[in-house]
């Protein structure tokens, strides 16, 4: 296993030139751990590099099964990835392990506490593990993991783990990044009913009871069975399967994997795969499209004309669409 703690900030100079970026692609592609941590820092960074990166990435992509992984805190889901990991390493896989993890408040860093519990996979050079800061965005989800994923993917790993922060109301960004969302409960982190409010109903491909020797693990099961009895689903759509696992034993994972397996499958007899795809590529556009805008209007943004629009604005002299309008027709030309 590599691990790799991300870099504090983002917007720092790689330290590394254009010419050794094909250099860099190609060992990354070849699944040399160092190259593809270097790549998922020129991420991070926001680097001058990413374009042609992403250039000489893209004919290499589509070929990783892209999980997604959610949960409450405190449902086991570090614990639960490294038994996955497990599971799909004895069936002789390659597995990337993307942790989205809260941001330090002092050093906008990942907190790498939990990857301590994936220390069984240290020597094992078919797991890479990387810990990415979500820098407060509000999905639980960086900015950079999706060109991170795409970087995971061409570097040849036949499975992406994509474990998040969390889930709730609006953390539920996973389900747009994953071919297969895995949502994860545990007794005792509240009923069905709470379970249904978080969302995760809506988004969740399968669904695993943890912690499933403890008391009240069946209920859980039968509640949320009984939800997706209720939804309302077209002829043919996939039927999510509710498990159970013990993570801390390593027991139950064989049917995880198992099911993570018939929905790949499904996905692609179905047309859903391309599907998803498609909107996850569109997502990705629309929001490398608005970072760059954000970059180029910074200066806008600072000067002397929304200055004088956010005074008439203040004043009820102009509202604010109208003032949007003008600050964007004066400078459309930028």
């Amino acid at each position: 296993m590599t691990t790799d703690q991300p870099r504090a900030a983002a917007g720092r100079p790689s330290g590394r030139s254009a010419a050794a970026v094909p250099e860099l692609l190609a060992a990354a592609r070849e699944g040399q751990p160092r190259a593809v941590a270097r790549l998922i820092s020129l991420v991070e960074d926001g680097s001058d590099l990413l374009r042609e990166v992403m250039a000489g990435l893209a004919a290499h992509v589509g070929g990783a099964h892209i999980v997604g992984i959610t949960g409450a805190p405190g449902v086991g889901k570090s614990t639960s990835t490294n038994a996955l990991v497990t599971e799909l390493r004895q069936r002789d896989l390659r597995v990337a392990v993307l942790a989205v993890d809260p941001s330090s408040p002092f050093s906008g860093g990942a907190l790498l506490g939990d990857r301590i519990r994936m220390a069984d996979h240290t020597v094992d050079p078919g797991v890479f593990i990387r810990s990415m800061a979500s820098r407060g965005h509000l999905g639980g989800l960086s900015w950079s993991a999706p060109q991170a994923i795409r970087v995971l993917d061409a570097a040849g790993f036949d499975v992406v783990l994509v474990e998040t922060v969390g889930v709730g109301q609006s953390e539920v960004e996973i389900a747009a990044l994953a071919d297969t969302t895995l949502v994860l409960l545990a007794p005792g982190m509240g009923d069905g009913i709470q379970a249904a409010k978080a969302g995760i109903l809506e988004i969740g491909d399968l669904y695993v009871v943890n912690k499933a020797d403890r008391d009240g693990a069946e209920k859980v099961q039968r509640d949320i069975r009984s939800m997706l009895r209720l939804a309302d689903r077209a002829e043919g759509a996939w039927q999510p399967p509710v498990l159970a696992t013990v993570a801390m034993k390593q027991q139950g994972f064989a049917e995880v994997v198992d099911a993570l397996t018939e929905h790949r499958t499904w996905l692609g007899d179905s047309g859903a795969l391309s599907r998803r795809r498609a909107r996850r590529a569109r997502d990705e556009i629309q929001a490398i499209a608005v970072a760059e805008l954000r970059s180029r209007w910074r200066d806008v943004g600072r000067g002397p004309d929304l200055d004088r629009l956010a005074a008439a604005v203040a004043t009820g002299d102009l509202d604010p669409y109208t003032a949007a309008d003008r600050l964007l027709a004066e400078h459309s030309s930028g």
